[in-house]
């Protein structure tokens, strides 16, 4: 656990802070001036109920149901009913993390101050993130509009004490999990459930934890690659600075400057810096650009959830009516007068639910992370393939080919990684409407999301089979040469953990250790004790 405290003020939340709080378990606390914009925003709320007009999702049904307009005595039954309709999905509970991401970006929207929940209702959900109360959410259910209705419908039935939750280790319905953190259930009031299940939350908590994720696996893949540059005595000249600087991508140099840093001080590299080999292969040689690709496809990503954490994504959001008068002359001003509320109150209805900034950006990243794993496999191949490796190298790295088959089929595997990843993607473009052809254009933010998840968990696995046999390389070049200062920290990394393979044996276990060293911060700490610059 973590004793760090993330404060949230509807305006500042990052990957990082999702980190700490979905993985760390950090605790959550909101700033002074949340809470009033909260209490001021329900205020609005009110006195759009006492003037009993009808406003979407306040006094009316949902979706194809808007025209249906509902008694006042029936405003709290109509929230409770939508948290209980909308507990539809299905397969298996979502990671604990998961979860946690999720509530904590749907509480940094709520206290923005545009969604008009009550105090009472943050306050609810900063106490199940504090005290350890994790509902137990179905993965599938999302189309990403009206944003992940179902996945935060489930987590927030604990609220009103249904559903389920887990709480030390222990499967409870609702109401006994909110007793064991002190709280009683709420009884919503207008507008609760809705602004408790209308948003992108699950697609933002998991794209929070993606970004986090994915800068760490390139910047592995930048420490296999450089091992596998220096035991297939490739060369370095690629990442000379002179050639990044004419084609200045940011993420190009980056990867660049890390195989400078990693080899620094290779004997392994000076022992053939004047060799005749004139180019190496793309897959070493063309390591910064592609890498470098990737990398800007992980900061494209990082954007769009930075953006996303600190925005206010359910509907109708609620205004001060005199801050939307005069945003603009391309008839706003008109548009305002026309808001649903009160001459304190606009009410407007738009989609700031719908997760297509984040749906395309996660398919991308998808097909950016396919490609790391492919130029990946195809190093390991000019490691193990008698046909392309250097002649220091024996065939699969085994000093007995035929006898025994060294890392043949860990090759078989990574290709094999490599092609699920191929067949994972494209989510943002599938549409299925719903609600009565309401919702006629959805998404599906959340499948992408958990494409881009499954496809980063293959190509650390992928990264995790280049690091072993690269370490399995070095065992065949001259013991007289030392490697450069961060590629022999990666591979003393995997030699703490791997032996080398002096004979045939199971490698599954190992690559899966492996696979958790490039995944963990555990590579990347090692790497940079030994850099006197830490990796970019």
């Amino acid at each position: 656990m973590s004793d760090a405290t993330v404060v949230l003020d509807g305006e500042s939340l990052t990957p990082e802070d999702v980190t700490a709080v979905a993985r760390e378990g950090a605790d959550v606390a909101l700033t002074d001036d949340a809470r009033e914009a909260v209490r001021a925003a329900r205020e609005r709320v009110a006195d759009v109920v006492d003037s009993d007009e009808a406003v979407y999702g306040v006094t009316t049904g949902f979706g194809e149901l808007v025209d249906e307009r509902i008694p006042r005595e029936e405003l709290a039954r109509l929230q409770t009913n939508l948290l209980r309709s909308h507990s539809a999905g299905s397969g298996d509970p979502l990671p604990t993390e998961a979860v946690r991401a999720m509530l904590l970006a749907r509480l940094n929207a709520l206290v923005k101050g545009y969604s008009g929940v009550r105090e009472t209702v943050v306050d609810h959900l900063t106490a199940l993130l504090n005290e350890g109360v994790h509902p137990v959410v179905p993965r599938t259910g999302s189309l990403g509009a009206s944003g992940d209705l179902a996945p935060l419908a489930h987590a927030s039935l604990v609220l009103i004490g249904e559903g389920e939750a887990e709480f030390e280790g222990e499967r409870l319905d609702g109401e006994a999990a909110l007793a064991r953190a002190g709280l009683a259930p709420l009884t919503l009031g207008a507008k609760e459930g809705l602004a408790l299940v209308n948003g992108t939350q699950l697609t933002v908590g998991l794209g929070a934890l993606l970004v986090v994720d994915t800068e760490r696996l390139v910047r592995a893949a930048d420490v296999a690659g450089a091992l596998t540059t220096e035991v297939t005595l490739s060369s370095t000249v690629p990442s000379h600075p002179a050639i990044q600087a004419v084609r200045p991508h940011e993420g190009q140099a980056a990867s660049a400057a890390n195989l400078r840093r990693l080899t620094a001080e290779s004997e392994i590299v000076d022992s053939h810096r004047n060799c005749d080999r004139v180019q190496d292969a793309y897959s070493t040689r063309c390591l910064p650009q592609v890498h470098g690709a990737v990398r800007d496809a992980v900061s494209h990503l990082r954007e769009a959830v930075e953006t996303e954490l600190n925005s206010a994504t359910d509907n109708p959001l609620v205004f001060r009516r005199e801050s939307i008068a005069g945003r603009s002359d391309d008839g706003a001003t008109a548009a305002a007068a026309r808001a649903s509320g009160t001459d304190r109150a606009a009410v407007l209805s738009g989609g700031n639910f719908h997760g297509e900034p984040l749906a395309l950006r996660l398919d991308y990243l998808t097909s950016a992370l396919t490609e790391l794993a492919a130029i990946a496999e195809r190093r390991v191949d000019r490691m193990l393939n008698p046909n392309t490796q250097e002649s220091h190298l024996p065939p699969f790295l085994t000093s007995r080919p035929g006898l025994r088959s060294g890392y043949m089929i860990a090759q078989y595997t990574a290709a094999a990684l490599v092609d699920e990843c191929r067949a994972t993607g494209r989510a943002a473009t599938d549409n299925t409407p719903v609600s009565g052809n309401q919702e006629d254009h959805v998404s599906m933010s959340a499948t992408a999301a958990w494409g881009a998840r499954e496809t980063a968990d293959r190509v650390a696995r992928v990264l995790g089979v280049e690091l072993l046999c690269g370490a399995q390389a070095a065992e065949f070049v001259d013991d007289d040469l030392a490697p450069g200062r961060g590629s022999g920290a990666a591979y003393e990394a995997v030699r703490e953990r791997v032996p080398p393979l002096e004979a045939d044996r199971p490698l599954a276990d190992e690559m899966a250790t492996v696979a958790e060293l490039v995944a963990s911060r555990d590579l990347e700490d090692r790497v940079n004790e030994a850099l006197d610059e830490p990796l970019v």
